[in-house]
């Protein structure tokens, strides 16, 4: 078992890959440093190789397939993940890597947002979906992650070993994060700097098409983790529905004796019933996720065993 495992993930940073391992080895001597080349073209491998790392390869394309892989084959004390685009200072590398060793925290978050990325990102659209995603996950969850989607982030043992990886992209962040938050894990917030990507470097994250998989998967994860405040929003609002067309049937009928739109009667009777087994499904399934939640607990207990016999305690 590594004491401390540097995991990055790659993706055609040849301009970039070599200096980010180097900078890693100079930050961690101690460390064990892990390229993970998800089909890279542009031979981005041999030069994270050529610096001294250990190069692995994931074939199935997208960010959270390499992280599963990751996550799989790897045991450490610490895990320090990083992107492989020369964006993150390796400089908060101890620091980060020693709350997870020391305090026992389960997520450091490398928190851009607090220091230089509004300055630095050049993309107005991503620094507005940074901070959609960041107060919309902080106001469902009741969180205050300063960071969402940062790439820079330190693991426990216990974390890496019981997060089941859904995610096959760029949402796998958000997933992190909202796992960690559901299952009151111990998190810090550690701010960073953030630099651009130097020029000829591209972005492999698509601003439309990636927002809309962490948004979609944002409210998915709400589903999963809070039925019952998901499916309540839902009955609240067919209540709602319903009660609005009922009362002026309700007030003609009072008034007149007969009820003249049936039609509305039946669709506000059909609406309400809809509410009915909506509410219905939140406290079924909210009683399932605390049979859920328990389980986690000891498949928690039985990650920290198994650490221990790595360890030798």
């Amino acid at each position: 078992m590594d004491r401390i495992a540097v995991l990055i993930p790659c993706y055609n940073e040849a301009q970039t890959i070599e200096k980010v391992v180097t900078d890693a080895k100079a930050a961690l001597p101690d460390a064990v440093i892990y390229v993970y080349d998800n089909n890279s073209t542009d031979g981005s491998g041999a030069l994270a190789e050529a610096a001294g790392a250990i190069v692995r390869h994931e074939y199935m394309q997208g960010k959270g397939n390499v992280i599963r892989r990751m996550f799989r084959e790897i045991d450490a004390e610490c895990y320090l993940m990083i992107d492989g685009d020369d964006t993150y200072p390796l400089s908060c590398a101890a620091e980060m890597t020693d709350k997870v060793l020391s305090h026992k925290t389960d997520m450091v978050i490398g928190d851009r947002l607090s220091s230089t990325y509004f300055t630095q990102n050049k993309r107005p659209f991503h620094n507005f979906g940074n901070s959609l995603v960041r107060s919309s996950i902080n106001c469902l969850f009741h969180s205050d992650i300063k960071d969402i989607m940062t790439g820079y982030r330190a693991f426990s043992y216990n974390f890496v070993k019981t997060f089941p990886v859904l995610s096959c992209g760029f949402e796998i962040e958000t997933e992190m994060t909202i796992h960690a938050v559901y299952n009151h894990m111990q998190m810090e917030n550690h701010i960073v700097d953030y630099k651009d990507r130097p020029e000829g470097s591209v972005s492999k994250l698509s601003t439309y098409s990636d927002g809309f998989k962490v948004l979609r998967m944002i409210v998915r994860l709400f589903k999963n983790y809070k039925p019952m405040a998901f499916y309540g929003i839902i009955s609240f609002v067919l209540f709602a529905f319903a009660i609005g067309f009922f009362l002026p049937v309700l007030s003609e009928f009072l008034h007149t004796g007969l009820v003249l739109k049936f039609p509305t009667l039946f669709v506000c009777c059909f609406t309400a019933l809809a509410g009915i087994i909506s509410l219905f499904s939140g406290l079924i399934l909210s009683n399932l996720n605390q049979k859920n939640r328990r389980d986690f607990e000891i498949t928690l207990m039985e990650a920290d065993s198994r650490f221990r016999e790595k360890k030798g305690i």
